[in-house]
């Protein structure tokens, strides 16, 4: 089996790309609002209620980034939220609220933080990611790892980025690895693992000999036919 990381320079260290998420469109948004005002009850106009979800436990609607890349906020109005990252738009919500509480702090999460993980991998699926931090080989092994026959030096990592779909493709068994932007993965990306150009053949090999197969059978039965005619 072909080992990951086999390519790296020992003498040197890896610049590990942890780069910040950033918010897309659809993406779901927890923001709360605290304060130090003397009145717990000035905060409330700020923040989405919370509903009641299974166990008893509290629930809290999200934000969702419409297709122009905005959401509507309580005693804000429409903000622009696309292409920020968590802390930038804490910080947004902070500025605006300063004039209206007292030291206001922000927090905000994603509500649907999920990757996908397809091809050859042991547990294909979708993955929600509570802690809103996965790097590729975590989710590889959220999934199982990768089987034999997967393709392990070049892994393709489909993101969407201002609307357009990109796709990465990130060498597993190599250092390069942690300098790609697509190691740490962000929400909503799909990993895809080929197969390995030696389980296509002998997949091509095995429908080859099936039909093969198929076509020696008919004409043995063609032969049976015109004897038993004769």
């Amino acid at each position: 089996m072909t080992s990951y990381l086999q390519l790296i320079d020992t003498s040197q260290r890896a610049l590990i790309n942890l780069a910040e998420p950033r918010i897309q469109k659809n993406d779901l948004l927890s923001i709360k609002v605290y304060s130090l005002s003397a009145d717990p009850r000035t905060d409330i106009p700020y923040n989405l209620p919370e509903t009641a979800a299974q166990g008893g436990s509290a629930s809290t609607t999200g934000f969702l980034v419409d297709e122009k890349g905005n959401i509507e906020y309580p005693r804000i109005g429409l903000l622009h939220v696309e292409g920020l990252t968590k802390t930038e738009l804490a910080q947004q919500v902070r500025e605006k609220l300063s004039n209206v509480l007292n030291s206001p702090s922000v927090i905000v999460r994603f509500l649907n933080y999920r990757v996908t993980v397809l091809g050859e991998v042991k547990s294909p699926g979708t993955f929600s990611i509570p802690t809103e931090r996965i790097t590729l080989l975590e989710a590889l092994g959220m999934a199982g790892d990768v089987t034999e026959s997967g393709k392990r030096d070049t892994v393709k990592v489909a993101r969407e980025v201002n609307g357009q779909i990109q796709i990465g493709y990130v060498p597993l068994t190599s250092g390069d690895l942690f300098r790609s932007p697509y190691f740490r993965l962000q929400q909503n990306d799909v990993v895809f693992v080929d197969q390995t150009r030696r389980k296509i053949r002998q997949q091509e090999q095995q429908s080859f000999a099936q039909q093969l197969g198929i076509a020696t059978g008919i004409l043995a039965t063609i032969a049976l036919v015109i004897n038993i005619i004769r």
